[in-house]
C-alpha cells in the first residue's frame, strides 16, 4: 500500500522540542524528494522545509530557520523534522509530502499544538 504516516505530534509547552516522524511504504523512498508543509487553523497550507533524495540539499520557512532540522533515513524509509524553541505560531497540522517529477503523495497529517 502506497502511504506516508505521520507521528509524534502532541501537546507541547513554548519552549519545547518535538520530531515528527514520517514512514513511507509502498514506493521507491530513495528517488523521492521529501517535504514537511503545515497548515494552522484559519490559514493556508505552507512549506516547512524540505530535502533532496539523496538528502545533500535542504530548505526552509524563513520562519523556522535556525530552530527546525529536517532529515532522512533512506534505509528506513523515513523523513524528521526536528523542531526545538517552539512557540504558540507554530501551532499546526503538520504534512508530510513526497514528490518526484509530476508525481506526489502526502500523509493524513499530525497535530502540533503549543500553549502554556
Amino acid at each position: 500500500q502506497v502511504q506516508l504516516v505521520e507521528s509524534g505530534g502532541g501537546l507541547v509547552q513554548p519552549g519545547g522540542s518535538l520530531r515528527l516522524s514520517c514512514v513511507a511504504s509502498g514506493f521507491d523512498f530513495r528517488v523521492y524528494d521529501m517535504s514537511w508543509y503545515r497548515q494552522a487553523p484559519g490559514k493556508e497550507r505552507e512549506l516547512v522545509a524540505s530535502i533532496i533524495s539523496t538528502g545533500y540539499r535542504k530548505n526552509y520557512a524563513d520562519s523556522v530557520k535556525g530552530r527546525f532540522t529536517i532529515s532522512r533515513d533512506n534505509a528506513k524509509k523515513t523523513v524528521y523534522l526536528e523542531m526545538n524553541s517552539l512557540s504558540p505560531e507554530d501551532t499546526a497540522v503538520y504534512y508530510c509530502r513526497a514528490g518526484v517529477k509530476l508525481r506526489e503523495l502526502w500523509g493524513q497529517g499530525t497535530q502540533v499544538t503549543v500553549s502554556p
